[in-house]
């Protein structure tokens, strides 16, 4: 029972030490952020400055793999180059050994509990009393991930300790040392943190279960373990952010087979040359040895393997838009034919948007072909909501980037037609977000128990889904629509708004509705509300002419 129990009392400190490293991370994440990245942008003007900078951000958020995420972030978005990143990672994969110091040092050398239980009691009292400070609420996070570091720490010590009470880690000595490289780069792709396989491997060490030759070859599998995860983050990036990820996959390979070919070189130079006697002190002092020596292998030629790197995946621009990346603002007339057509898709992209918010059957609304082939070739269908939302926002701020260059070229009549389509877009945007700041609100009541707060949720989007049949009508047969058709909607739109709200005090009358659900239900209404009348601008701006687009606007003035 004893052994099942210390298996257990393992697996619960490696949960723990990796929910420990959430904390952390999460905590410093949030407090330092922006002065982080601003930090990086600056440093990254030369390779031994942002080998520099990703070594020392990395050293105080703890996670290679978060500041690498980050680089890769800065590269899809042009910020930085390939070459600028790559100095970054190699740095960052320095940093991340000064966990393994502080773990070495403080975790096996002292009673942990003096530091773990008063940060831990401090962290929660915070959270507790003080957590609506988002300031405070990091730092408690911060407070509780250090303590419970520790204790994860602790509970691998002591399980470690009774293993190898009971087994016969003598037999492991003779397999080859490939097994222990493959155990540390298995170990690490399971768990996706190179800091958790060095705690393991430091109590196993700590304890005798192995020696200092195989602790350094499994601490040397776990250099590559970690580049799984940031290799799948790419899987759907730009051909620049998968070439980063190559350079970091072929970095770590490269170091990893130097240093395992001179493994045994490299433990007797720690510990006969440098006169380190302490193998806690021998293991993290040979992580680090290898990642500055891959820092100094790779920084002289970093110019060479970036062009490398070039020749790899096919070169897209990572557009969102479909046709001002092919417009030229010196032909302005075919320029503005393009524009329009890019505006109108920008309109489906708004309604598919809200369609897939409120849950609405794609099936009934009649959808032009050309714009679902289009939408399905980008992948879009298949992205949560939130990559969804990112990727119009990425899409209005290039056609915004193409307006403010096409507006200088154009006549007068052109120039106001212009206007009128990024009128459209503007408001569309608005009824994009106007739903996705109640997303909250609008999954409460999808899951909601309460029928009040679920029916009318469903005559919401019955309502909703007549509209947008309307709307997509009345885009094409664009010709033959005046400002009275819309204005027909409109008064649709603001009596529905109403009813509902009318409905919703008459049945709150009739059934106990909470302080909270109340919120809840006038705060859908009128977003909705606001949505649905910012579709109806942004399609009045791309359908109507300037003469019946104004009388709309005059009457809609006179409503409101």
């Amino acid at each position: 029972m004893s052994i099942i129990f210390s298996i257990f009392k393992l697996l619960a400190g490696v949960g723990l030490f990796m929910f420990a490293m959430y904390l952390i991370e999460e905590s410093l994440k949030n407090l330092s952020g922006r002065n982080f990245k601003l930090f990086l942008k600056k440093i990254a003007r030369n390779n031994v400055g942002a080998a520099f900078g990703g070594a020392v951000v990395t050293a105080v958020l703890q996670s290679s793999s978060m500041v690498t995420m980050m680089v890769l972030a800065f590269v899809g978005a042009g910020i930085f180059t390939i070459k600028n990143a790559m100095a970054i990672i190699l740095g960052a994969n320095l940093g991340t050994t000064l966990d393994s110091w502080i773990v070495a040092t403080l975790g096996f050398n002292m009673d942990i509990e003096v530091i773990a239980y008063p940060a831990i009691f401090v962290g929660g009292i915070l959270l507790l009393t003080m957590s609506r400070r988002m300031a405070i609420k990091y730092i408690s996070f911060f407070l509780l991930g250090f303590g419970l570091l520790f204790i994860g720490l602790a509970f691998m010590k002591s399980a470690m300790e009774v293993h190898v009470q009971y087994f016969d880690f003598a037999k492991y000595a003779s397999m080859p040392l490939i097994f222990f490289l493959l155990v540390g780069f298995g170990i690490t792709l399971l768990v996706q943190s190179s800091s958790v396989t060095m705690a393991l491997t430091l109590s196993a060490l700590h304890f005798g279960a192995v020696d200092f030759l195989f602790a350094a070859a499994v601490v040397l599998g776990s250099e590559t373990g970690t580049t799984v995860k940031i290799m799948l983050s790419a899987l759907d990036g730009n051909a620049a952010k998968k070439r980063v990820v190559l350079g970091n996959i072929i970095f770590n390979l490269i170091i990893t087979i130097f240093a395992f070919a001179f493994l045994r070189p490299i433990v007797l130079f720690i510990t006969d040359s440098l006169q380190i006697k302490d193998p806690l002190i021998c293991l993290v002092t040979f992580s680090t040895f290898v990642n500055l020596s891959g820092v100094l292998l790779f920084i002289p030629v970093l110019g060479p393997f970036t062009n490398l790197l070039l020749r790899f995946f096919k070169q897209t621009n990572g557009s969102a838009t479909s046709f001002v990346g092919q417009a030229r603002i010196e032909e302005p007339e075919s320029a503005l034919d393009l524009f329009q057509k890019e505006a109108a898709y920008f309109l489906y992209y708004s309604l598919e948007f809200n369609r897939a918010m409120l849950a609405i059957d794609r099936g009934p609304l009649p959808l032009d072909p050309q714009f679902v082939a289009l939408v399905d070739s980008k992948g879009y269908p298949k992205k949560n909501i939130e990559d969804q939302y990112e990727y119009i926002k990425q899409m209005q701020g290039e056609i915004q980037s193409f307006y403010l260059r096409l507006r200088s070229n154009l006549a007068p009549k052109q120039y106001s037609v212009l206007n009128q389509y990024i009128a459209s877009i503007r408001s569309a945007m608005h009824s994009v977000k106007c739903l996705h700041d109640i997303e909250t609100n609008i999954s409460n009541m999808f899951k909601s128990t309460h029928d009040l707060k679920y029916n009318l949720l469903l005559q919401s989007k019955s309502q909703t889904s007549i509209l947008y049949t309307k709307l997509f009508t009345l885009m094409q047969e664009k010709g033959d629509i005046d400002h009275l058709q819309l204005m027909k909607v409109y008064h649709t739109i603001y009596d529905a708004y109403t009813g509902l709200l009318n409905t919703f005090y008459k049945e709150a009358q009739a059934q106990p509705i909470s302080d909270i659900d109340m919120t809840v239900l006038i705060n859908f209404n009128r977003e909705l509300y606001g949505s649905n009348i910012s579709l109806l601008v942004a399609v009045k701006d791309f359908i109507l002419n300037e003469t019946e687009a104004g009388l709309f606007n005059e009457r809609i003035h006179f409503k409101v």
